[in-house]
């Protein structure tokens, strides 16, 4: 520290405040939000400190100064939330007979009350699932009155759940499906609904869910003062609280489920929160294996933000990974992903 100059002090100072603020956040994903509801917010600019930490490596690493351990030491420990944040090549895997692949998408309402500028976009959106032709697709925030009976004609089988005061879901399937059922989450709009799908030989269970919004425009551009600031904080923290009691029942019907799972939908949350933790348990994120880039689905403006995921069971692999973030038709972009039952020996 003696041979530092000043600015080099005051450089490592800072460093050092980033290292306790980022281990701080390297805990809250296994700190339940009802314990802490306004230190859980603070999971959402994990993915900011990870990259300051890898400011301050370069930094002092051009300076071939020792502080650079500091850094180094905090992005290793860390390295698998960088896994979460960022992935720099898809390992994709070949595609084989037998494959499948599932579409999640959040709709929002297929812009049905003008969102978007754009017309037609319920057309729009049913002729880009069309082209892309997923043999399971899941529609969160769906609406019947947008686009009818007579949307996805394409799929033999079909679940749609629309119930008066309740957040509309669908799922569409090639394959047959056997069983249908939802998931009520007390004293919210939000749900979450699965098909027992029967593939072949094989039985699996493919959840679609919408956990509660901490309703934060994408295009947010109101002036943040103090108070302002404090409200947002207060809001996103309460969502996160009925987050986890969400996820806690998703959780509880897991345990119960007889077939291989695929957990699909929309989280409004970070995969650094303790409900994406919850929700996930062991499953695989598709994302992390066969993802890249920073698979980018919710088109906010100033953040690369990850809140809509595919969970696999361990017994399917996970062979391909899809974020159409180009494609702007809803405040979410679609995720796709190629799927393979694992065979038995």
């Amino acid at each position: 520290m003696k041979k530092l100059s000043w600015f080099n002090k005051f450089m490592y100072f800072m460093n050092i405040v980033l290292t306790v603020l980022t281990v701080i956040s390297y805990v809250l994903p296994f700190v339940a939000p009802k314990l802490s509801p306004l230190l859980s917010v603070f999971t959402l600019v994990m993915p900011l400190m990870l990259v300051l930490n890898g400011f301050f490596f370069c930094y002092w690493l051009l300076q071939a100064k020792k502080q650079m351990l500091l850094s180094a030491i905090i992005l290793l420990v860390g390295i698998t939330f960088i896994s979460k944040m960022f992935k720099f090549s898809a390992d994709t895997i070949a595609e084989e007979k037998g494959d499948f692949t599932l579409m999640s998408y959040n709709v929002r309402l297929f812009n049905l009350y003008d969102w978007l500028p754009e017309r037609g976009m319920p057309a729009k959106i049913t002729a880009f699932i069309k082209e892309k032709n997923p043999d399971v697709l899941c529609l969160q925030e769906y609406s019947k009155q947008a686009v009818g009976d007579t949307a996805f004609r394409q799929y033999k089988y079909k679940f749609i759940f629309s119930e008066k005061g309740q957040t509309e879901q669908a799922i569409y399937s090639k394959f047959r499906i056997i069983n249908t059922g939802d998931i009520q989450f007390p004293g919210s709009a939000n749900n979450a609904v699965f098909a027992d799908i029967k593939k072949g030989k094989d039985t699996m269970r493919v959840y679609t869910m919408h956990l509660q919004s901490i309703k934060i425009s994408p295009d947010i551009h109101e002036s943040l003062d103090e108070e302002r600031s404090k409200i947002i904080f207060k809001r996103i923290s309460a969502a996160f609280e009925k987050q986890q009691a969400q996820a806690e029942l998703v959780q509880k019907h897991k345990r119960e489920c007889p077939y291989p799972m695929i957990i699909c939908g929309d989280l409004n949350n970070s995969a650094f929160s303790y409900v994406y933790r919850s929700v996930r348990g062991k499953m695989n994120d598709s994302f992390e294996e066969a993802g890249k880039g920073f698979g980018k689905s919710y088109n906010f403006k100033y953040y690369p933000a990850r809140i809509d995921y595919v969970f696999a069971d361990k017994k399917i692999t996970v062979c391909q990974y899809t974020t159409f973030n180009n494609f702007i038709s809803s405040d979410h972009f679609p995720v796709m992903t190629r799927l393979r039952f694992e065979k038995e020996e």
